[in-house]
């Protein structure tokens, strides 16, 4: 199957590519991914979920989600039925599966507070920390905890929270941030605030976001992510993690 992933990404650069369609019995050694929409797929062994990840249920008093919803979609069930821990969803791109790779989340508010299991695995044979997970095997669907409440005033602080952030087509925070600092501060610091690089560039009102002007590349993203993280090294001895999913 061919799939264009500049259609998917949210930053609308990457790869036409041969992608197999990955279910629990068939995977190997494919890199597995959902919906794509925060990740920059330039090459690569593709696996893409199956659709019958797709899904949202309640069973056994917990909350059964398909890696394949979207945020967006598990956003909307709890706010329908009244539940807690999810409004930060509510403007975040993506998939469940990938949110729960890199642990999503805004300020304390993270995808793995109320999860239960991954893959009916309990949640505490794996490691989660700032923007991470550490696990060996794909997410195929996970388990949450229901907490009644949804609270809306909270959906208003997030949103809130991202009136910084540029309108144009982007993956979201290029780096994570350094304990103790912020890379968009560092970014910024070592000249690179609205510098382009063909047609990508660290945006004028969020150096930490990495823009698409309407033509970027594979090559123009790779060339901004090395070009700061060998600034802000040289400049303060940091070394900027990558907090997109940049796929080879």
């Amino acid at each position: 199957m061919i799939i264009d992933f500049s259609k998917l990404s949210t930053i609308l650069i990457g790869s036409k590519l041969d992608v197999k369609i990955v279910n629990e019995d068939n995977y190997n050694d494919e890199l597995i991914i959902g919906r794509a929409s925060n990740s920059l797929v330039c090459g690569g062994n593709i696996g893409v979920l199956d659709d019958k990840y797709n899904f949202i249920e309640i069973k056994n008093g917990l909350l059964r989600v398909g890696a394949k919803t979207s945020n967006r979609a598990l956003y909307n069930f709890t706010k329908k039925n009244n539940i807690a821990g999810f409004e930060f969803l509510s403007k975040l791109p993506g998939s469940i599966g990938g949110s729960i790779k890199m642990n999503a989340g805004m300020k304390s508010y993270e995808i793995s507070n109320n999860l239960v299991s991954i893959n009916s695995k309990n949640k505490n044979k794996f490691k989660f920390g700032y923007r991470y997970l550490d696990i060996n095997e794909p997410v195929f669907y996970a388990e949450f905890e229901i907490k009644e409440g949804f609270n809306v005033k909270l959906v208003e602080d997030f949103k809130n929270m991202r009136k910084n952030q540029p309108n144009l087509p982007s993956l979201g925070s290029a780096f994570k941030n350094p304990e103790g600092n912020y890379a968009g501060a560092l970014i910024e610091k070592v000249g690179l605030k609205g510098i382009k690089f063909g047609g990508v560039g660290f945006s004028e009102i969020h150096a930490n976001f990495l823009v698409n002007y309407g033509n970027g590349s594979c090559e123009d993203v790779i060339n901004a992510i090395t070009e700061a993280k060998k600034r802000v090294f040289k400049e303060f001895g940091i070394e900027l993690q990558e907090e997109i999913k940049i796929i080879l």
